[in-house]
């Protein structure tokens, strides 16, 4: 299958892609995970693909069939404690997430991090591994490390998206500016030369600021999302997916969106 045939399985005729990402139980303490397939099957009919971790790929194989598969090659072990944060570290290789079903793979790419010159290598030892299997690399592209909201700043995320495109990512995954508006991120995407779609972050608690996150993130020209915690952590995760495809695919207003959510 050829990288085109795989970024169809994500991104759909509008060039766009809904993501939810899964991948957290390797790296930090975190609830509504216990049963990964049961959240992808209530998910699956406004979610294009997941990000999965090498065990969930080969467990939930069947629950992934027909979606965008993307298999993280790292672990981001965030500060957890008296524990420093070490950076990304690399595990599998491109075979390995192709073993297992993946349409793509995903890495964390930490920009200015102590461990920074080690991350980038290992990024691009997995984007040439993956140009042998056509297989798109989706970097995921943060300043300085993960958690980090004070130091995502127009200046720092627009030199860490441009960063990741130039050491080969097919996509960009990253945060929108803390400081930033619909303007500021509309040249971060246009300087971007690859795709560029936005993560959420922590559960925020607050459907409303997180629908209006995304319609400006789509406003300013993201090609979509890759949202997680705010999605399996709601209350009622099938209409959150709803909501947030709606904006996505459908033009739809933060405030029809979160109708969608609050008549659930």
């Amino acid at each position: 299958m050829s990288k085109s045939d795989n970024l169809k399985r994500f991104f759909r005729e509008d060039g766009r892609t809904v993501i939810l990402p899964i991948d957290h139980g390797g790296a930090i303490p975190v609830k509504g995970l216990e049963r990964p397939g049961e959240v992808i099957e209530s998910t699956r009919d406004s979610v294009d693909g997941y990000v999965v971790n090498y065990g969930v790929a080969r467990s939930c194989r069947d629950a992934l069939k027909g979606k965008g598969v993307c298999v993280r090659t790292d672990c981001y072990k965030p500060v957890y404690g008296d524990n420093p944060d070490e950076g990304p570290s690399r595990l599998y290789t491109a075979d390995d997430a192709f073993a297992v079903g993946g349409s793509a793979t995903m890495n964390m790419c930490y920009v200015h991090h102590p461990h920074e010159s080690r991350n980038f290598q290992e990024c691009a030892a997995l984007i040439s591994e993956c140009e042998e299997l056509d297989m798109p690399v989706i970097l995921e592209a943060l300043p300085f490390g993960i958690g980090r909201p004070d130091d995502y700043t127009v200046d720092n995320i627009g030199f860490t998206v441009r960063v990741a495109a130039e050491l080969g990512a097919d996509v960009v995954k990253t945060a929108y500016p803390t400081n930033g508006n619909v303007d500021d991120f509309r040249a971060i995407v246009d300087a971007a030369i690859v795709p560029v779609i936005v993560l959420g972050g922590a559960a925020m608690g607050d459907d409303a600021a997180l629908l209006k996150l995304v319609r400006d993130s789509m406003d300013a020209g993201a090609s979509g999302i890759a949202i997680g915690r705010n999605v399996w952590q709601h209350s009622n995760p099938a209409a959150m997916a709803a909501a947030l495809s709606s904006i996505v695919h459908e033009d739809a207003s933060a405030e029809s969106a979160l109708k969608l959510v609050s008549q659930a």
